[in-house]
């Protein structure tokens, strides 16, 4: 019963810290949806469509994908008309670059700056574009999309808009509690009766190879498993706890930020009619590539804690 508790308060704690950030967000870019703004991003972006080997009218996507969500690309994508290629491109940009207003003020809570997030996943997301498009000569048959298009209601005034993005926020706290407290009393189980330190040991080879110590495990473990924000609630509790260090709390979130929710990400692409099986293989090797780069940049620069704020 002690172990129950405890969980369930670092669950609570964790849901409260991270929810005072996603609600108000949440609710804003909602609110933001149904205004000029969105329109004016795509438009702003789209002459740049071609550097990246896609048309204009995919900016719609990419603006949709970083300012929403996954989901919110996903069904802008299906109104297009797109090669294999094309959609591929889009998926491995948005694997690396989604959602970005939400889960970049879920680093700076965690302590990581924001400007190191937006250039980590933007400068991705912009470089494996830039590289599919001159590397792949394939991929130009039309996509054959698996499901529909989802027909949803508009809100006509500005009560309806208001009151939709109160639901979406409030719908998010409600689905982080029902993840965060779960995983926090199961972490808190695993801690007192002694897994917690042998599935440490059985990551360690894997953490040593990313330079960080043993006892990230559990962080790069829930990030990869339940996406970004979640990882960063397990950091929370980390630092509080388990005494792990800036400078390994820096380099498990870049990490993350390359590689975060790795299974339910690449799954969801599958009905666009896109292999989905590089794309897990280009996060997963990007993410370890560029955390093993920056760990031993780092180390020979004596371990400035250029990307951490306290």
């Amino acid at each position: 019963m002690e172990t129950l508790k405890r969980g369930v308060l670092a669950g609570g704690k964790t849901t409260w810290a991270l929810g005072k950030i996603i609600f108000p967000i949440t609710l804003f870019v909602t609110i933001l949806q149904y205004t000029p703004v969105l329109p004016w991003l795509t438009k702003l972006i789209a002459p740049l469509m071609g550097l990246l080997g896609l048309p204009g009218d995919a900016a719609i996507v990419l603006v949709l994908g970083n300012v929403l969500n996954l989901y919110a690309a996903i069904g802008a994508i299906l109104t297009l008309d797109l090669t294999v290629k094309e959609v591929f491109i889009l998926a491995v940009m948005l694997s690396f670059s989604h959602n970005l207003l939400v889960e970049s003020s879920v680093a700076a809570k965690v302590g990581v700056q924001i400007w190191i997030v937006l250039a980590v996943r933007i400068g991705l997301a912009i470089m494996s574009a830039i590289c599919i498009d001159q590397l792949w000569q394939g991929g130009g048959k039309q996509a054959q999309y698996g499901f529909a298009a989802e027909s949803k209601a508009v809100p006509e005034t500005w009560i309806d808009i208001i009151f939709v993005g109160l639901q979406k926020a409030a719908s998010g706290i409600w689905q982080l509690a029902l993840i965060v407290i779960p995983l926090m009393i199961m972490i808190q189980i695993l801690k007192d009766y002694g897994f917690l330190d042998r599935f440490s040991k059985m990551m360690a080879p894997f953490t040593r190879l990313l330079g960080m110590k043993e006892n990230t495990s559990t962080t790069l473990a829930a990030g990869l498993l339940f996406g970004l924000a979640l990882g960063a609630g397990v950091m929370i509790q980390a630092v509080r706890e388990d005494g792990v260090e800036k400078r390994d709390l820096v380099l498990a979130f870049i990490f993350l930020v390359a590689c975060h929710a790795v299974v339910e990400d690449t799954l969801i692409f599958i009905p666009l009619g896109i292999p989905v099986l590089p794309l897990f293989f280009i996060r997963i090797i990007v993410a370890v590539l560029l955390t093993v780069v920056i760990a031993i940049t780092w180390r020979k620069t004596d371990g400035k804690d250029l990307a951490y704020e306290n």
